[in-house]
């Protein structure tokens, strides 16, 4: 009897995750769907039945869950996923909480595999998802010596908080979750600064980046800025890779990888688009060009819906090589 449970269910990642269970058809006995003080108590309906949102405490945390998808705050992780995991639950963690951990796995099924040092799984962040996927062939295929993203995110990735200061702010209010309008602005700045002067964002997705490779030496560097979209963030990625290629060869190895929709006819102006990836599982790719002033360098330019693949549909993801490893797919 498979005992699934859904923390943060209320939320836009949460509502998400549960959109992608259904649709994927994952088995489960029992579903019970958690959330703050403030959400419990709201009714869900699900795949013909209605849930009542329950309060997560350390109490119900405890209960026996055999895996439970975890979306409501780095925070709320740090202080549930240890009981849910000492109670036997596998924990497939969405928030920033334990990604660098040394013992917690973090993955993106069609690049890695989980060890379960740990039964907390990590989920990456967003654009990092999106990224390594089309990564991952190119440094099988030629290795790499060095990254450099430029991220374009959308409101959506900060939640319900991001999405109403652009819809209010295009009738003129102030932002609240945004230090500055997002309505007709671009915002070089997603989470705190530290001292060298790189948000917590990018150095998320530099060291995300090298451990989701297991490429501990791999030069990378991330400036991630906020736009003035819903949904689906893009990002401009510079590869230098160790072996000479042609973008015909790079054109090729993207087209053959799981997961990868490769758009690039640039003379009849066709190339990823957020809106197009919005609500599609895959990571769209695109652009690829050779970077002149640079050796053995491309660019390439990836979209993909943040909620889907930069976040639900990864875990969900995560989930399914679990039950499929266990044979309870």
């Amino acid at each position: 009897m498979m005992k699934l449970a859904i923390v943060g269910a209320t939320g836009l990642v949460g509502t998400k995750m549960m959109e992608v269970v259904e649709h994927r058809n994952i088995p489960f006995d029992e579903l019970t769907l958690f959330s703050s003080r403030k959400s419990a108590g709201q009714l869900i309906t699900f795949k013909g039945q209605t849930y009542e949102v329950q309060e997560l405490t350390e109490e119900r945390a405890a209960e026996h869950f055999d895996y439970v998808l975890m979306s409501a705050g780095g925070s709320t992780s740090l202080r549930f996923s240890p009981v849910f995991e000492q109670a036997g639950a596998v924990v497939i963690d969405n928030s920033s909480a334990f990604r660098i951990q040394e013992d917690i796995d973090l993955i993106v099924p069609e690049v890695n595999r989980p060890v379960l040092n740990r039964t907390i799984i990590a989920n990456p962040n967003c654009s990092t998802i999106q990224s390594v996927v089309p990564l991952k062939p190119l440094a099988d295929q030629f290795g790499l010596t060095r990254v450099a993203y430029t991220t374009y995110q959308a409101v959506s990735g900060s939640g319900l908080a991001g999405l109403n200061d652009l819809r209010e702010g295009a009738k003129g209010a102030a932002p609240v979750n945004y230090p500055h309008p997002i309505h007709n602005n671009v915002l070089p700045h997603i989470d705190v600064f530290g001292e060298d002067g790189y948000t917590k964002e990018e150095v998320k997705m530099i060291e995300e980046t090298k451990k989701i490779l297991n490429l501990p030496d791999l030069r990378v560097t991330a400036t991630c800025v906020r736009v003035p979209v819903e949904d689906s963030h893009s990002v401009a990625i510079n590869v230098t890779l160790e072996k000479p290629a042609t973008v015909e060869e790079l054109r090729e190895v993207l087209k053959n990888q799981q997961g990868v929709v490769l758009i690039d006819d640039v003379e009849n102006n066709q190339y990823p688009l957020a809106i197009d990836s919005t609500g599609r599982d895959e990571v769209f790719v695109g652009r690829i060009r050779e970077d002149e002033s640079l050796d053995n360098t491309f660019h390439i330019w990836c979209t993909a819906d943040n909620l889907l693949k930069g976040a639900a549909l990864n875990a969900v993801q995560i989930l399914e090589v679990l039950l499929a490893e266990r044979g309870e797919a």
